[in-house]
């Protein structure tokens, strides 16, 4: 096969390659490359039919950690149309705010649990239906393909203004960022390639197509096995391990982190939020023959688009300001620049990205306000986005030794009486403690009506009072924070993120 031009092209090499190699593992469930292929041949055709009798345009899959969700993504690329992943587990209003502003034609779902009331219609396909499509008769497929323009998926992500915003990402966005990874791993049949991120959080597209283009085995551990990581890393004997770096955490306050206890893991990849060096030091301990490597990027970037790969020599790893892994270096198709307060280039400042992986702005164009600068660093209009156009990460970073760092987010910056705060430089003072495990700084009112700081911290034999002293000696006054929380697990999201309302809650309710 010629080089591939959309992710349906890569899927189908490694069916052709290796047509009797695992692709997938659910459970008890193990299906073949041909028979994953066959699968969601037929299931397409019943996307099809449930449309109305013409390919649909874009696809809700309201699926996870199942058969279903897997071959359903693969059928939905297989007719042309975009996959819309949308998660079982969240509140039925947000489900259907997604269906309308995705305009889907049609949901594709494991079971009627969520999928009434959407407006749209709705295909089941669960266990048993799945087991009468497969021994259906091989269907004709005379659907069109998709091409490299077309859309591959839509994911959701949270909007500052609480509506969702759609980020469509094209298969020539995701065939060109498969082209700089899909390789980097030393995937072949034989590696078992974790899969943590639900469906709805872009990791999740890293560890299909990955897996699926090298010819590698996908498998899916329950959502209960992802708290226990190195039990699960070594009952499921995984080679290749990506998730958030807050499951290292999970691992570290059950104790199992002991030296060389994950002994099959080759590579482990972390991404989604900042890995603490600490965090790396720990894994790297308990998995010492496995590579570490950290990717950043955001949704709209097609998944990752910097990397770091840890030295093989623990004395050679870095020493960063906050106590973070670097993010690394750009990928060589990409630009990226660093716009400091004024919007000038320099060696800190918020993280521009364009290239390739750009996507081409969101589903919703009012969305895309304030997000763009022209090639020549002014804001972008109404218009068309030029591929020369930059994205506005809203990270930032700075160069460090020669790699780039993220400090943070841009709205994370505050302003405390008169003061501006990064709340990241409190966060790392704190986790620079010996007894911290991860810090999280958030603003809340004050009695009279002004902003104050409150910090939430996790980790074995952490003191408030001491932890209040040993920052009086880094930070000056305004900084501190009244309140200094400690918890046993700071409250994370579906996605394995710190949840940041969640403990504005929480702490909130302990006040």
């Amino acid at each position: 096969m010629s080089d591939p031009r959309t992710v349906n092209d890569w899927f189908a090499r490694s069916v052709a390659a290796h047509s009797d190699a695992t692709a997938l593992e659910v459970g008890t469930t193990h299906l073949t490359y041909g028979e994953l292929h066959d699968l969601a041949e037929r299931l397409a055709i019943r996307l099809v039919s449930a449309a109305g009798g013409s390919p649909p345009r874009r696809v809700g899959l309201l699926a996870a950690r199942s058969v279903t969700a897997y071959a359903g993504y693969l059928a939905v690329l297989r007719v042309g149309a975009a996959v819309v992943p949308l998660n079982p587990e969240h509140p039925g209003a947000r489900t259907a705010q997604i269906v309308t502003a995705a305009g889907l034609d049609l949901v594709l779902a494991e079971t009627t649990d969520g999928a009434a009331g959407l407006g749209v219609p709705v295909l089941v396909a669960g266990p048993e239906e799945l087991a009468a499509l497969a021994g259906a008769p091989s269907p004709d497929m005379p659907y069109r393909q998709a091409g490299p323009d077309d859309l591959a998926y839509v994911i959701f992500t949270s909007g500052s203004t609480g509506t969702p915003k759609g980020v469509p990402i094209t298969h020539r966005n995701l065939c060109a960022y498969l082209e700089l990874v899909a390789g980097r791993y030393g995937i072949g049949p034989g590696c078992r390639l974790s899969q943590t991120f639900d469906l709805t959080f872009d990791g999740s597209v890293h560890d299909l197509f990955v897996a699926w283009a090298g010819g590698g085995t996908l498998v899916v551990p329950e959502r209960s096995q992802l708290l226990s990581p190195v039990k699960t890393i070594n009952s499921l004997r995984l080679t290749h391990w990506f998730s958030v770096p807050s499951l290292i955490s999970f691992a570290s306050l059950l104790g199992t982190l002991a030296p060389g206890s994950m002994p099959t893991l080759r590579w482990s990849v972390f991404g989604g939020e900042p890995l603490t060096l600490r965090a790396a030091r720990e894994w790297r301990q308990a998995a010492p023959g496995s590579r570490l490597e950290v990717l950043y990027g955001p949704t709209e970037v097609t998944v990752s688009c910097t990397e770091y790969r840890f030295p093989h020599d623990v004395a050679d790893w870095p020493c960063t300001g906050n106590g973070t892994a670097p993010i690394g270096s750009p990928y060589p198709v990409l630009d990226l620049l660093l716009l400091d307060e004024e919007g000038r280039p320099g060696d800190s400042g918020e993280l521009c990205v364009r290239g390739p992986l750009r996507f081409s702005g969101y589903l919703d164009p009012a969305h895309n306000a304030g997000r763009f600068l022209t090639d020549d660093l002014r804001p972008a209009g109404d218009g068309p986005l030029h591929e020369q156009y930059w994205y506005r990460t809203g990270d930032l970073v700075a160069v460090q030794n020669g790699v780039l760092v993220h400090l943070g987010r841009t709205d994370h910056q505050v302003k405390i009486r008169g003061h501006r705060i990064e709340l990241g430089e409190i966060e790392a003072a704190l986790r620079g403690q010996p007894e911290v495990r991860d810090a999280v700084v958030v603003t809340v009112p004050a009695a009279d009506g002004e902003l104050e700081l409150q910090a939430a911290v996790s980790g074995s034999g952490c003191v408030a009072d001491r932890l209040y002293a040993a920052l009086s000696k880094r930070l000056p006054p305004y900084m501190m924070p009244r309140r200094i929380s400690v918890l046993e697990q700071l409250p994370l999201n579906a996605n394995g993120k710190v949840d940041r309302r969640a403990l504005l809650t929480e702490l909130g309710d302990s006040g």
